[in-house]
């Protein structure tokens, strides 16, 4: 029988340790996964369901009943990894909070002994691969090895912190390698999601070879991140594009302002929402010199009817496109096409149904037949990942070409 109607998605329910009550996760979500919200309990057997965490400033990633009466939960602080525990009581404490992910193997948190004070996590950062680590929270000592030969091909990073129409925003700033010709040029890298966040952990292949071949990379955490609380995340709903663009921009002002960076050689790429906001960049700015958009999103409107997964849509944009039509238009690129003049490489898998390939042919079309300068390339039997060793080498050597190239 049904004991709750969440209002948003939810993640994470546990049973706590006497079987009276439930604790789980609700908050604005895009994919199954990649969890943040507030920490909420139900009674098992029905009933009003409470937020324990609300007006936190921050988003509860994982969680776990150390006693009947108290969850331990890990959350994204302002783009910092965190602990804290929160009583039934709405008695909420935080505990340790610091640079880099600690994971209980995807999600920031820790597996917890019997004895409710030993933890095992996965620690890393920019500057440290990944390594499994043990102790009290906060307290860790590293007990595996497994990469302490590998070391960066970058410089150092930079949490950045900027102000976009009243709210807090934050991004990471990752050098290129000491020596590197200065002013840099920078690429922003936008992640996907949109509820998501870019922490510091051990760079993707994608980013290592933008940084290693000499371009500063911000990774901001826009309106729709995690990391600033449940009202930050839902701040882009039915205003995709808009807000979380303008937080973009204030961050590379804020980067070039800080930092040795040529603001004349600036680029954006991304992938799924990062992809939709690189193509949405293009038709409302000349602020980038060049875009490079993975697996995109040209047409709110079509892809509501042709991708898989169009569930999470709703609560974003508060009606299906059949009821309100006109708030998935607004938010299209391909609207505004005829401002798009930056050079853009389009990618995608032939096989992707989160993101079809059909609006990346869309965007790359359209930009072909307005004369601006475009490739389209299209990974055969590739999903909304790009898996096969060859094709992520061959993404990432033409990630850097066509920044080499344009910028």
């Amino acid at each position: 029988r049904s004991i709750y109607k969440p209002a948003l998605q939810i993640a994470n329910p546990r049973w706590s340790p006497d079987g009276k009550t439930i604790a789980f996760i609700e908050g604005l979500m895009s994919d199954q996964g990649s969890t943040g919200g507030d920490i909420y309990i139900v009674p098992a057997e029905g009933g009003d369901a409470r937020n324990l965490t609300p007006r936190m400033n921050a988003s509860a990633t994982s969680l776990q009943w150390t006693s009947p009466n108290t969850i331990l939960f890990g959350e994204n602080i302002n783009g910092l990894s965190g602990f804290a525990t929160v009583t039934t009581a709405a008695d909420l404490k935080q505990i340790w909070s610091g640079e880099g992910k600690v994971s209980n193997g995807s999600l920031i948190g820790a597996s917890v002994a019997r004895d409710g004070v030993t933890t095992a996590v996965i620690r890393e950062s920019f500057q440290k691969a990944p390594e499994v680590a043990m102790g009290s929270i906060g307290s860790w000592q590293q007990v595996t090895h497994a990469n302490d030969n590998v070391q960066p091909l970058w410089g150092r990073s930079q949490n950045l912190n900027w102000s976009s129409d009243g709210f807090r925003v934050q991004g990471w700033l990752l050098y290129p390698p000491p020596g590197s010709a200065a002013p840099h040029p920078m690429i922003v890298q936008v992640h996907g999601g949109p509820s998501s966040a870019a922490v510091s952990q051990w760079p993707s292949l994608n980013t290592a070879a933008l940084v290693a071949s000499g371009y500063a990379v911000l990774l901001p955490n826009p309106r729709g991140s995690y990391g600033q609380g449940e009202s930050f995340t839902q701040a882009n709903v039915k205003d995709f594009g808009y807000g979380d663009l303008r937080d973009i921009v204030r961050g590379v002002d804020a980067a070039v302002a800080g930092a040795p960076i040529d603001k004349d050689r600036v680029g954006i790429w991304g992938w799924s929402y990062g992809g939709y906001m690189t193509m949405w960049a293009v038709t409302q700015t000349q602020r980038f010199r060049a875009a490079v958009a993975g697996a995109g999103v040209a047409n709110w409107q079509s892809y509501y009817g042709q991708n898989s997964i169009d569930q999470w849509m709703i609560p974003f944009f508060g009606a299906s496109v059949y009821d309100d039509p006109y708030i998935y238009r607004r938010s299209s690129p391909i609207e505004f096409i005829r401002n798009a003049k930056t050079p853009t490489l389009v990618l995608v898998g032939d096989r992707d149904g989160e993101v079809p390939s059909p609006q990346s042919f869309e965007f790359w079309h359209a930009l072909r037949t307005l004369g601006v300068k475009t490739k389209l390339v299209v990974y055969p039997n590739e999903g909304h990942r790009i898996n096969k060793p060859e094709h992520k080498r061959d993404l990432a050597r033409r990630l850097v070409t066509w920044f080499d190239e344009n910028l």
